[in-house]
């Protein structure tokens, strides 16, 4: 049985470019089912045109924020145990994400991680089928971006 997994390592750094995000940190946490983002809001209106989520990714203390606000009308809303085993209700919407030079679409669940190092955690409903862990080693796919685009 061959194994058509790359390796990545316990952090790295992705693109998001429908957000205009690039080089952003990531923890690659194999504990996690979803992948999480940072917000620094999250809104549900409501108006004659339907329901939208209004985001605003990130906060001011990284240097990929905006403070644009971005609409969504593709999302959904669920339970998610956190690594403190609370349950909070989240919404989850689907972006493209750049790693190692590939895209990906993911559910993130939306959340505020106010203090914590990495803005995004890719969990293993992402890394599980395309990717092998080695905690060992970091930032591979940012390696190989700078690598590829000398």
């Amino acid at each position: 049985m061959t194994l058509n997994k790359t390796i990545i390592g316990r952090k790295d750094k992705i693109d998001i470019p429908i957000l205009f995000i690039e080089n952003i940190q990531v923890k690659i946490d194999s504990g996690a089912y979803s992948s999480s983002i940072h917000c620094n809001s999250i809104e549900l209106i409501e108006s004659s045109e339907g329901r939208k989520l209004e985001v605003i990714f990130l906060d001011e203390n990284n240097t990929n924020f905006s403070g644009k606000k971005y609409f969504f009308t593709d999302f959904r809303k669920k339970k998610v145990k956190s690594s403190t085993g609370d349950e909070q209700e989240r919404f989850f919407i689907k972006l493209p994400i750049i790693i190692f030079d590939q895209e990906y679409l993911t559910d993130f669940s939306l959340t505020r991680r106010n203090g914590l190092r990495n803005p995004i955690l890719l969990g293993r409903k992402l890394t599980s089928n395309h990717f092998i862990i080695d905690t060992s080693l970091t930032n591979l796919s940012y390696k190989l971006k700078k690598k590829i685009h000398k």
